[in-house]
């Protein structure tokens, strides 16, 4: 078979699935249709609807969209099961139900941003970075009951280093997650692709997951050792970000998220947790318990985001402040 004659339907919705359909797209790959979620209202009122960046993709480039509010809604069972798919794709989409994964002959097959089996789940960059992990990589597999346990079919490693945050590491798997998406269709168009169970993938260590992450999540704990909130900050940053709430000494609270930061020492110093430090013009400076953690760009609530200078040259932080 050649590529021209499979019958492809892509299923995705934000930036991270943009580059596996252009690299379907760009390579000659029959995409027949797109599946993505539901333009969502913004603007003031929510008067404007958003097309997703998968849509927005599909639309210039003549590939039919489908957009269901429910997976399950027969009208859409008929409407995806006229495209006559031999294969589906999913990259960062929603859980599929079986009537759906199980319609091409060929299956469906999902690339998920983790070294699978580790970091089931719907936020697995954030939580290798969160976590301090060396490496973290992207897995393709076949869809199953089980959300994200399918035998799998392609996996790369990418390594983590020390100043990696999130966004970065997030470019680096969506880059690469393109590559990997064409190199199982070609496996499966040669009839040469072979899958490992993933029961047979174990590690030694016990599983991590990647739950979603939520508001109350991204909050930093102050009473833990300086490199976890180092990592905790890495791994929630540009997005969500990771948030503490500041307060002076007229007992004002006001939300900081925080960006970046960097280690200024490891030792316990004795101070309370969320100690602040500061000279008032270069460094702000909170002790954890152990160590010591300096802020170097952050944004409050309602301001703009800016380095730790900026920052105190519009914001004076008295004597007695801390963070919570």
């Amino acid at each position: 078979m050649k590529k021209e004659n499979l019958r492809i339907v892509y299923m995705g919705t934000p930036d991270f699935a943009v580059e596996s359909l252009r690299c379907l797209v760009e390579g000659g790959y029959n995409v027949v249709g797109v599946v993505t979620g539901p333009d969502k209202a913004v603007g003031r009122h929510g008067s404007v609807l958003q097309p997703t960046p998968v849509k927005q993709y599909a639309i210039e480039h003549g590939l039919t969209v489908l957009q269901p509010d429910k997976l399950k809604d027969e009208t859409f069972i008929e409407e995806l099961r006229s495209l006559q798919a031999d294969l589906q794709i999913v990259v960062a989409f929603r859980m599929l139900p079986e009537v759906v994964w199980a319609m091409p002959r060929f299956g469906t097959f999902n690339l998920h941003a983790s070294l699978l089996p580790q970091y089931r789940g719907a936020a697995p960059i954030n939580w290798a970075v969160i976590n301090g992990d060396k490496e973290t990589g992207v897995t393709t597999f076949f869809l199953k009951h089980e959300i994200d346990t399918g035998a799998v079919i392609r996996q790369v490693r990418v390594p983590i280093s020390d100043t990696d945050c999130v966004g970065d590491v997030y470019d680096r798997l969506m880059m690469l997650g393109g590559c990997v998406v064409c190199d199982t269709v070609d496996a499966i168009i040669d009839g040469t692709v072979t899958t490992t169970p993933q029961e047979q993938m174990m590690p030694e260590e016990a599983l991590r997951p990647a739950p979603k992450i939520f508001k109350d999540t991204c909050r930093i704990g102050w009473g833990k050792p300086v490199k976890l909130i180092y990592d905790f900050v890495r791994g929630l940053s540009p997005y969500p970000a990771a948030w503490t709430m500041l307060v002076v000494p007229d007992g004002i609270e006001q939300m900081v998220k925080i960006y970046e930061a960097s280690i200024v020492s490891v030792h316990r110093t004795g101070l309370p947790c969320g100690t602040i430090e500061t000279d008032g013009r270069h460094y702000i400076h909170v002790h954890t318990s152990e160590g010591v953690l300096s802020l170097r760009t952050l944004q409050l609530s309602g301001k703009k985001r800016m380095g730790v200078e900026d920052f105190l040259r519009g914001f004076k932080l008295p004597n007695g402040s801390k963070m919570l």
